[in-house]
């Protein structure tokens, strides 16, 4: 599968929040590593970027929703952002969504070797990113989110390379369903014991999936839906 590589610096979104969600196409090659692309940066290192959300993959088919929603919600000042890169993506592809990529799949890219590691968490700054108070909580709520990769082997990467799945060890584990056992279904006790004990999932979810099971809810997201008040 062709895929758009993508790499970001550090921009203001507005006088308060900084951060390097606006990513463009490199034009050069890429060492993947394993904390990432050797031309990107993350902000907020404390919820962005490390070894288990070394890259973010979007599936370019949702930038047709987005379009269709931001303009049927007469905002069209978010327009021009929506494409490869405006959710802070570092792989933009077409042919494989959340319903169908599962946690634990390998593929390989380029020379590198990579892992879907967990979905990806929306954050306030695609608030304002986008222009739109709420907006991170449509994101999660539809599952329109996109995933998180580790590397398991560096490796260069050129603006050509591919993305080819190498292996699926755990077909029962969607991105989609994962997303929607943690952030979707009040208090999902099967799932989460599904994804306390999946090796593949990123520790922090694991430990998410643990943490909700011992406390008998799930975690109020207002944070880091919403931002800090």
């Amino acid at each position: 599968m062709q895929v758009t590589i993508l790499a970001g610096r550090p921009k203001m979104l507005n006088p308060r929040i900084e951060s390097a969600i606006d990513k463009q196409p490199v034009a050069r090659p890429q060492y993947c590593g394993f904390t990432g692309l050797s031309d990107d940066v993350q902000v907020s290192t404390r919820y962005h970027g490390g070894p288990e959300r070394a890259l973010h993959y979007y599936p370019r088919e949702h930038y047709a929703f987005w379009h269709s929603w931001f303009n049927g919600m007469g905002l069209s000042g978010a327009l021009p952002l929506l494409g490869p890169g405006a959710f802070g993506e570092n792989l933009s592809g077409t042919g494989l969504l959340e319903q169908e990529a599962c946690i634990g799949d390998r593929y390989r890219l380029g020379r590198a070797l990579v892992q879907i590691s967990q979905p990806r968490s929306p954050c306030y700054k695609l608030n304002a990113r986008f222009g739109y108070d709420f907006f991170s909580v449509l994101v999660q709520a539809n599952g329109r989110a996109g995933w998180l990769l580790r590397v398991l082997e560096e490796g260069e990467v050129t603006p050509e390379s591919e993305l080819t799945l190498v292996e699926r060890p755990c077909p029962q584990m969607p991105v989609k369903r994962a997303g929607d056992i943690v952030f979707n279904h009040a208090f999902d006790e099967s799932g989460l014991r599904e994804l306390a004990g999946l090796d593949c999932l990123s520790i922090s979810w694991r430990k998410k999936a643990a943490d909700y099971l011992a406390a008998g809810r799930v975690d109020d997201w207002t944070g880091r839906l919403l931002g800090p008040k």
